[in-house]
């Protein structure tokens, strides 16, 4: 039965795909609403970047009972890949990270990266088009989080920001802490869930698919590598409201369509969140940042994208893409990480941990629970205690 209920998951999510691009977000379920139905406040801000993407995130500048809006230390929370700002606000007061930072003090600001719901506008571009979506990770990391993370210091006036990402969130930090290293200066510590560099051990059923074909150069890859990958659209929504919820016999397909995605068998999972979190995620993306994360496992490598030998040459002065140098990251760097995650393996985040520099590199924490896997990092049962409890008292003591 499991195989067949993978089976229709992926199509729907393919017939999701193949719709028009949205200019933005048409579900009533919005991280604006989700925010404002628990009673806390909530603003949106714009910045555009200097290749003209202009994005929205979202602010979240005290507890629900007020307190100062000056003066607070500021939390950057950044979004894995297909995701966005509402991941951090989902799991409620109790349980999601934006709430918990709020209410521990800090000015809560969440990213949200191009081409996703809620930044899928181009000073010149229209998202309608193939140019729009020409980009991909590498992108994120030398433009999107710089313009993100200046328009968060200069708004608040503060120094510095403590960095958190998942998944793809990790992955720009690499890419941004690499390619601009005197960044480092507005990044206080860094605390990284499911940390993704190296990815040649990957897990995933669709990586070893879709890998041979689409982690390499070639024609297929140029051809659809600038197109939109699983917008948000209508059919999602009202999947994952009728299919998704408690009652719903095809709720084990939620689930399973997530465990294909983020690793089996977790019984961490909160089902009953399924349909807000279909309603939100997918959340788009650029067919080339898939295709660059297949490379990495094809290659082995943590390097930039492979266009071919001929480009490669034009793009970089040689014939392969150079490597990202994480060894050089000096700003402090918590990770955290588990054994049930198809996307941040073991062998992968212990080659991460070893080539960091010592002196940066302040916490390598390997979930003791054996079934947490990558999507749990967000939504997983009882994430408070088990992680985030964690996570905000080394923010507060980088």
């Amino acid at each position: 039965m499991l195989p067949v209920q993978l089976i229709a998951g992926l199509l729907c999510l393919g017939l999701a795909s193949t719709l028009p691009a949205d200019a933005g977000r048409t579900s009533s379920v919005t991280t604006v609403t989700i925010v404002k139905g628990h009673g806390y406040p909530i603003e949106e801000h714009s910045v555009q970047t200097s290749d003209g993407y202009i994005l929205t995130m979202h602010r979240i500048p005290h507890s629900k009972d007020g307190g100062p809006k000056t003066g607070r230390p500021v939390a950057f929370l950044m979004h894995g890949l297909l995701c966005s700002s509402s991941d951090w606000v989902l799991a409620g007061p109790h349980a999601g990270l934006a709430y918990l930072l709020s209410e521990e003090g800090y000015d809560v600001w969440m990213g949200n990266a191009r081409g996703n719901t809620y930044s899928k506008k181009h000073a010149s571009k229209s998202p309608l088009l193939q140019p729009f979506w020409n980009f991909e990770w590498h992108d994120i990391g030398i433009y999107d989080l710089p313009a993100m993370i200046d328009k968060v210091l200069y708004e608040t006036g503060m120094d510095n920001v403590t960095y958190v990402g998942h998944s793809q969130g990790t992955t720009s930090f690499f890419v941004l802490n690499t390619m601009i290293p005197d960044f480092k200066r507005r990044i206080h510590s860094a605390h990284l869930l499911a940390p993704v560099a190296w990815m040649g051990h990957m897990e995933s059923p669709l990586a070893k698919v879709g890998g041979p074909l689409l982690g390499q150069p070639n024609a297929f890859v140029e051809i659809f590598g600038s197109a939109e990958f699983l917008p948000s659209t209508e059919l999602m929504n009202m999947f994952g409201s009728v299919a998704c919820k408690d009652e719903a016999f095809s709720q084990a397909l939620c689930t399973n369509i997530l465990f294909l995605l983020g690793g089996w068998d977790s019984p961490y999972l909160n089902q009953t969140m399924m349909p807000e979190i279909m309603a939100t995620t997918p959340a788009g993306c650029s067919v080339n940042q898939l295709f660059h994360y297949l490379q990495e496992y094809n290659s082995g490598f943590f390097r930039k994208f492979d266009y071919g030998s001929s480009r490669n040459k034009k793009e970089y002065g040689t014939k392969t893409p150079t490597e990202y140098d994480v060894s050089k990251i000096s700003v402090p760097t918590y990770l955290y990480y588990s054994d049930n995650d198809y996307f941040a393996s073991l062998i992968d985040v212990d080659r991460l941990r070893y080539v960091m520099d010592p002196n940066s590199l302040k916490r390598a924490y390997r979930m003791p629970e054996e079934k947490w896997n990558h999507i749990d990092f967000l939504w997983g049962k009882n994430i408070k205690e088990i992680l985030y409890d964690l996570v905000i008292e080394d923010m507060k003591n980088a």
